[in-house]
Formats: structure tokens, sequence, C-alpha cells
């Protein structure tokens, strides 16, 4: 199938124009994040951000902590990369700094801006959603000492420097990222985006080396399901691979010191694709997807930035010129 063709396969869940009212168009790209260097996601600087839930197995409830990669932790690296991008291939001057955005630029006609000089806010139309380990933060959380520097050949005891928690490579993240009313174009750019943006977490020049797995591509006029019950669905299936979904098999599992990286993948899209049986969401076939994947180059995505970067600006004059309509009358 050709991009043209893939391009109206997926009409329903995107937008040919931007649009200022929501409209229920949705695409949803599924991902394995897999660490593969160790990470650092805390929120008060110290200590990973860990979450306790619950699943059902035949003979009891278990509960576990797996640690959570909040949105936002996701959110910002995305926008980084695809500003970054946005620079590099189009010339386009954008910053993170909240008030300094340019807001008529693709990414942040995407991912939204606050209130800039036009007194006009952009709401992002790229939905995140906090991902959750599959596997017991006590399998997968490492902490680390440093001792204080020094270089003296004979010293004294030191304080010992407590290093933040770590999480350790090999720990994998089911999540989907969602996009609402977006064109071709933006779909194209998200994907270059998460194709190529390698670091998440904190120290980044450092660690927190990642691979994002692109498992499916789906569209249609709603949401999917939330990545906590992927996270689930992946512990059940991998605990029967046992016998039953025992407590103990699925103790096994969550606190394991690794995981099947492709019988994870397999998992993950297998429960996105049972929960969306009763949904409006439709699939894209692997070949598709493929296909789609192999398309997005530098090449394309600079000429879908410069397309969009044309849209954009037309859409954010036309709208600040309506507001300044809706002034004048009052």
């Amino acid at each position: 199938m050709s991009i043209e063709e893939i391009k109206e396969k997926l009409s329903t869940g995107q937008v040919e124009q931007l649009i200022n009212e929501p409209s229920a168009h949705y695409v949803h790209i599924l991902l394995l994040r897999e660490l593969q260097s160790s990470a650092i996601f805390t929120t008060n600087g110290q200590d990973a951000d860990i979450a306790t839930v619950g699943i059902g197995a035949k003979d009891e409830l278990v509960d576990y902590s797996p640690v959570m990669m909040f949105k936002r932790k996701q959110t910002g690296s995305d926008r980084r990369k695809g500003k970054e991008l946005q620079r590099n291939l189009t010339g386009i001057k954008d910053t993170m700094n909240v008030n300094e955005m340019t807001q008529d630029s693709p990414e942040s006609m995407l991912y939204g801006s606050a209130a800039g000089d036009e007194a006009i806010s952009v709401t992002s139309r790229v939905m995140y959603d906090t991902a959750y380990s599959i596997r017991d933060s006590s399998a997968i959380v490492e902490e680390k000492f440093q001792n204080a520097p020094g270089d003296q050949f004979a010293k004294g005891a030191t304080t010992a420097i407590r290093e933040p928690d770590f999480i350790v490579p090999g720990t994998v993240f089911p999540c989907v990222v969602t996009l609402r009313d977006a064109t071709f174009d933006e779909l194209v750019f998200v994907l270059g985006i998460t194709r190529m943006n390698k670091r998440y977490g904190a120290a980044t020049s450092r660690i927190g080396r990642m691979e994002n797995h692109i498992l499916g591509i789906y569209y249609g006029i709603e949401e999917g399901p939330a990545n906590l019950i992927l996270s689930r669905e992946a512990a059940c299936h991998l605990a029967m691979e046992n016998g039953d979904l025992t407590a103990e098999n699925l103790n096994k599992v969550l606190y394991s010191s690794v995981l099947d990286i492709e019988k994870v993948k397999g998992y993950v899209k297998g429960a996105f694709d049972d929960e969306i049986q009763t949904l409006n969401i439709t699939s894209l076939e692997d070949g598709e997807v493929n296909e789609l994947l192999g398309s997005v180059t530098s090449e394309s995505l600079k000429d879908a930035l410069e397309r969009q970067r044309t849209l954009s600006s037309q859409f954010f004059q036309e709208v600040n010129e309506e507001k300044k309509k809706k002034r004048g009358k009052k």
C-alpha cells in the first residue's frame, strides 16, 4: 500500500486542516519504551516514582509497586526533541521557555503553548498517560552511593553523598501516545520524534537511554485503553506461560530479574487489540505500519514540517484576527 493510500485509510482519525473545535479524530501510537541504560524517574529528586496497584489472580488479589514514568517526563523529553528537529530541519527558532515559545511553529501548535504576546494560549493535541513498569520496583530500582570527592593519598572518613534511585536497564513501560484532531504531517512529525528520541528522565547527558518500539498505529473516534491495563495484561500473560494465573506464577513475573522483550511486545499489542474490540478504533496492518515508518526520513520530516508550518501560521493568524474582531465588537 502506498503512503497516499495509508493516509486515506487514516482519514477517520485525522483532519485535513487545523481546526479550533474538537471533532473526535484520534490516532494512537502504541509503544513499548525499553530502557537501555540506567535512568532516573523521580519527582522529589531522590526516590523513584512508585505506585501501588492490584492484579486479580485466580486464587487471590496480588498487589505490587510498579515504577511510574509520569506523562510529563515523556512529554517534556519528546517536546525538546521536536523543537530540536524543527530548528535543524526548518530553521524555526523555538524554545521550551513557557512564555517565549514561537506559538505558530508546528511543534507549538501541536504540543501547545501558554498565552504569548497575542494573549492566545494553544492547547496540546498530543495526549500522554503515565506509564507503569511491568515488574515490581524492588526488582528494577537500584540505590547507588558515591563518596565525596577528594584527591589526597591519605584522608579521613567522608560523608557519603546519597544518589537518586536508578531504574535498571531492561525495564519496559507499555504506553500509548494519542494525537487528537491532527493532520497527517503532524503524525509524521510525532513518529519522527518517537523514533529519534533516545533520552528520558533526569541527567540525560549521561544516562536515560531509551528505545521506543512502535508496536502499532490505530485510528478512530475515541480513546483507547489506559497504559496501566496494558502493563497488567502483559504481566498476566507472562504468568500464564507457567500454567494458571495464580499468585505464585504472577509473582514470578513481577519480581523476575529479566523479561523477554519480544514476548512482552506481543502481549502488549495483544492486550491493546483485545481492549479495542468494543471501541470505535481500527488498526493499520503490520505491513502498513512498517511502510509508514520506513517513509519517515529526515527529508520527509522536513517536507512535512514545511507544509505544517504554512498551515500553522495561517491558522494562528485567522484565530488571532477573529479574537481581535470579537474585542472590537465589545
